[in-house]
């Protein structure tokens, strides 16, 4: 691709970032929106994303048939889970924040380094407990996708192969409900091998609906992410379009298969 084509695509993912990243205008570059520590840990956790997962987690348990303390417990279980993957991202990414000027990242706007490393720490000591409640199998699945994403963040969210721990993650959930219940112990069964597919598929194009608002600063700093090297055959606007395409069908075969095959073999 030439230079003038790059300049026209970056050009489209900043119109995309401006209107998916309330930040970007709220948080001109070069200055800083501070705030307290309290404050500023909970915009860490990109409520958004974090409430949205949590409570599509939650929605699924209800529509398996989970009783209600059950289903309080996953929606807990993920809150807790997403906050901390949050604010891993943003201890990993503190370095690339500062240089990039990222001034709606709380770090960069004045949360204390050793404030989040003592949420994260108490975060993660949270986690284990609540995850495990859900049952010994299904606690260990969604660990492991917590692991997953903490991987991802340090080995591979900077290049081709980022989309790979958004669909590890997203294919074990299914696990995680699927064997889910109450207290410690196996429950339930193994998840039907379609269902993890499909929730696989939503996880990639999550991935690439996230990644949107930081294509600029991934291009100029020379990153070539997954969701990037699309944007730069595509277009960022297009890119968008696709994403969320791909997120509705992704969701509609995961309903489908509900319907049809089931959460559990």
């Amino acid at each position: 691709m030439t230079d003038r084509a790059a300049m026209c695509v970056a050009e489209g993912v900043a119109d995309t970032a401006a209107m998916t990243d309330p930040a970007a205008d709220a948080a001109p570059p070069g200055r800083s929106v501070r705030g307290s520590d309290p404050v500023l840990l909970v915009r860490a956790t990109r409520p958004f994303q974090t409430l949205l997962t949590a409570g599509g987690l939650t929605v699924a348990a209800v529509l398996a048939g989970r009783p209600a303390r059950e289903t309080a417990l996953v929606g807990a279980t993920v809150l807790v889970g997403q906050t901390l993957l949050a604010w891993d991202d943003d201890l990993v990414d503190e370095t690339l924040d500062r240089a990039e000027q990222r001034t709606h990242k709380a770090l960069v706007a004045g949360l204390d380094r050793g404030t989040l490393w003592f949420a994260l720490a108490c975060a993660v000591l949270l986690v284990v407990p609540l995850a495990l409640s859900n049952g010994t199998a299904a606690g260990l699945c969604y660990l492991a996708s917590l692991l997953a994403g903490a991987l991802g963040n340090r080995f591979v969210s900077r290049g081709v192969w980022s989309w790979v721990p958004w669909a590890v993650a997203f294919a074990l959930y299914p696990a995680f409900l699927s064997y889910g219940g109450w207290g410690g112990g196996v429950h339930g069964g193994p998840p039907t091998v379609l269902m993890t597919l499909a929730a696989a598929l939503l996880g990639v194009g999550v991935h690439v609906l996230v990644a949107l608002p930081g294509l600029v600063a991934d291009h100029a700093a020379g990153r070539r992410t997954f969701p990037l090297r699309l944007a730069l055959r595509v277009g960022a606007p297009r890119l968008q379009l696709l994403a969320v395409v791909w997120c509705a069908l992704s969701i509609g075969l995961i309903g489908l298969v509900a319907a049809t095959v089931g959460l559990s073999r």
